[in-house]
């Protein structure tokens, strides 16, 4: 009887002493210890780069002017280029033709024009926005309504709806949502440098929207749903299947 006391109290003192640190580091602000990385939550799939060094770009249709549709083609394309795709992920939501739903722009060449329409679903749930980089390779997102102050914009693609925007989470989003789903976006990291993350798991916006804050970006943008697809060899994630509109493409100079 005495051993079952003792140990109680001593797993009671353990309960009280972990109780102290959480209440210490809610009131320090100190939270950071309890957020996921990019190293350990598995349940997303994460490719940071950096424009300054990588070779980002965004494609659509090939040389012939048909859509490219997937990443098989896209890989196709950029090796007729004498480069190599290191990375390539769906960008945007489209029509039925697969052509971009919103603003596309290629090589500073406006393809297809920002869409201000309202109606339902997830691309016109306001605020949404435009992932773009700048011919300086500083990359942005802002909401669709800001994008006309932005200049000299290299490439840029709109969706829907802004995850992030001055680090606050979409108005919209609810804690605890059962609207699960494969996602994917793209955040802006302090250091200029983008992060696309994909869920291999099932996920809500808020839930989606979080792990983007716990990476440090202020900004954030959902590109699309249940389509979702990520082409990542050195991470062995390989997706073929399916057919988009506009696709994000990382390059690298082809190997000889």
């Amino acid at each position: 009887m005495q051993k079952t006391i003792s140990q109680f109290s001593h797993l009671n003192c353990i309960h009280i002493f972990y109780k102290l640190i959480i209440t210490f580091l809610l009131c320090t602000g100190t939270t950071s210890f309890f957020q996921p990385t990019a190293d350990s939550n598995n349940d997303m799939l994460v490719y940071v780069m950096n424009p300054n060094t990588e070779h980002l770009q965004l494609y659509w249709k090939n040389d012939n002017n048909e859509p490219l549709l997937n990443f098989k083609n896209l890989k196709s394309f950029v090796e007729s280029k004498q480069e190599r795709l290191v990375f390539a992920m769906n960008g945007g939501m489209y029509m039925t033709d697969n052509s971009p739903l919103g603003l596309f722009i290629e090589n500073g060449k406006t393809i297809t024009i920002l869409n201000r329409s309202k109606g339902k679903g997830n691309f016109y749930l306001a605020p949404n926005g435009v992932f773009f980089i700048n011919r300086k390779n500083v990359a942005g997102i802002c909401p669709s309504s800001d994008f006309k102050k932005k200049k000299d914009v290299a490439f840029a693609t709109q969706s829907g709806p802004l995850l992030l925007w001055n680090g606050h989470i979409h108005p919209a989003f609810v804690k605890g949502s059962v609207n699960l789903n494969i996602r994917n976006g793209v955040g802006i990291l302090p250091d200029n440098k983008i992060v696309f993350v994909m869920s291999k798991q099932q996920v809500n916006f808020y839930d989606f929207a979080m792990y983007f804050k716990s990476l440090g970006c202020k900004e954030a943008l959902y590109l699309d749903g249940f389509v979702s697809r990520t082409y990542l060899p050195e991470q062995n994630w390989i997706q073929t299947d399916g057919n988009f509109g506009v696709m994000i493409g990382v390059t690298k100079p082809a190997k000889h």
